[in-house]
């Protein structure tokens, strides 16, 4: 879980709502404000680790706030600038002043993301001390077990330390995808620049090139996807989801080794790794028309398949153990032990969000306290709150209304999620809401979107 704190400082209290519940199922700890005053206020109580702020507010517009933190000394965060009516005179002086960034209205999701993402870990780069700063968060333990399928999973993984041509995760949601390619981007010692995740559900195909490529006016810079990965890792999650617009870009980079930005005229070498996942083979997409055929070529160089849970119920012992263990470093959560017979009962379970859901159940439980040994009694209460391995739904007739009906809410999108692989409009289609609705739906019931996804 993300802890870094984002101030959304806007006047529209839609884009605060929107805004607040997409980085929130990020993971970001996010506060609000409607008014430069609030913002100050906000920033005098807690200082921030990023803030999005708009220009125009009704009682001092943004800018004029930024430039008053600078004077002040309160710059210590990264600032980024939003407007619905920007010029590139309002971006260069806005950047003149402090501000590390700048992003038009409408907002497009992927490029919110990618520059929140870019603005925080040039701010830790920039800020860490020797005390604090610079460590590497600890990895998820997914490589436990004693199956032949885990040691050799370790032993594929080893191997692309050494390698740099496009490696492609195939496997189901929940299996650990996006922590797998960290892991080969973390082992790889030819890799000098950063892993970035592209979620290509997220990436607009009216604005692929911008995001892809990045644009430049006015002497105003803004990187995309595949300059901010340069000398690291590109990683495509669900790549089949790609736009069509989005495809050819990419593929254009990636046959001619470079690229332009959008308003700019220097050409500009692709040097980023590319890792992709997919739930399914490339070739099923190519077949039925939704990805290129040449950039499932490209794509597939190397290919590592990650089996779900279900087919490797030996290892969740030692995944217990691990998870355990992580939660109690990391979270600060107290230690207990599952029992053999506990252990056994999680072995029996279909695990449809495999690795992540496991994981899930592990923090519940300890979350929820109780002695040191983890009993199979206290694993049958625990499944009635996570998402049952029946077919149907279990409905919990030990609970006031609102809380079954509550219950019974989370239980039914999170089947939806995982018979949609965690896509958010197939979800909003399915279940008939509105994204803006289903997005604070999901927030309400606790649900993690990005663990889901993964």
């Amino acid at each position: 879980m993300n802890d870094r704190a984002v101030l959304i400082v806007d006047d529209e209290p839609d884009i605060r709502s929107l805004l607040q519940e997409i980085l929130e199922d990020e993971g970001y700890a996010v506060s609000t404000a409607d008014t430069a005053a609030a913002a100050q206020a906000c920033v005098e109580e807690s200082r921030p680790d990023l803030v999005l702020l708009d220009i125009w507010m009704p009682d001092t517009d943004g800018i004029s706030l930024l430039k008053a933190w600078k004077q002040a000394g309160l710059l210590s965060f990264p600032v980024i600038m939003i407007s619905g009516h920007g010029t590139v005179e309002t971006a260069v002086e806005a950047t003149r002043h402090g501000a590390v960034d700048f992003i038009e209205k409408p907002l497009s999701l992927a490029k919110l993301l990618l520059t929140v993402e870019k603005a925080l870990s040039e701010a830790v780069q920039t800020h860490s001390t020797g005390q604090n700063g610079g460590g590497v968060l600890r990895r998820l333990p997914l490589l436990l077990g004693v199956s032949d399928y885990v040691k050799g999973l370790r032993e594929q993984l080893d191997e692309q330390s050494s390698r740099n041509d496009s490696l492609l995760l195939i496997g189901e949601s929940g299996s650990g995808r996006v922590l797998f390619a960290q892991h080969a981007h973390d082992r790889n010692p030819g890799l000098n620049g950063r892993f970035v995740q592209l979620r290509c559900d997220t990436l607009s195909s009216t604005h692929a090139h911008r995001e892809l490529y990045g644009d430049e006016s006015a002497g105003a810079v803004s990187m995309g996807y595949l300059e901010s990965a340069a000398g690291g890792t590109l990683f495509l999650t669900d790549v089949e989801l790609l736009p069509v617009a989005a495809q050819q870009a990419l593929l254009q980079a990636v046959e001619h080794q470079g690229f332009t930005r959008v308003g700019g005229s220097n050409r500009i070498p692709f040097r980023a790794r590319l890792v992709a996942s997919s739930r399914h083979e490339l070739n099923l997409a190519v077949r039925s028309g939704v990805l290129d055929a040449a950039l499932a070529r490209h794509l597939s160089s190397e290919i590592i398949h990650i089996q779900p849970l279900r087919e490797h119920p030996e290892d969740i012992p030692a995944l217990l153990e691990g998870f355990v263990d992580w939660h109690v470093e990391v979270e600060g959560l107290a230690y207990r032990h599952f029992t053999v017979s506990a252990q056994n009962r999680l072995r029996n379970l279909d695990w449809p969000g495999n690795l992540l859901e496991l994981k899930n159940l592990v923090q519940r439980v300890l979350l929820l306290g109780g002695p040191s040994e983890i009993e199979v009694p206290e694993i049958n209460r625990v499944l009635g709150i996570v998402v049952s391995s029946d077919t149907t739904l279990a409905l919990r007739h030990d609970l006031p209304l609102r809380e079954a009906r509550a219950d019974f809410e989370r239980q039914y999108l999170l089947r939806c999620l995982a018979e949609t692989q965690g896509n958010i409009g197939d979800l909003a289609k399915h279940v008939g809401m509105e994204r803006t609705h289903l997005y604070r739906k999901l927030r309400s019931l606790d649900i993690d979107l990005d663990k889901v996804r993964e």
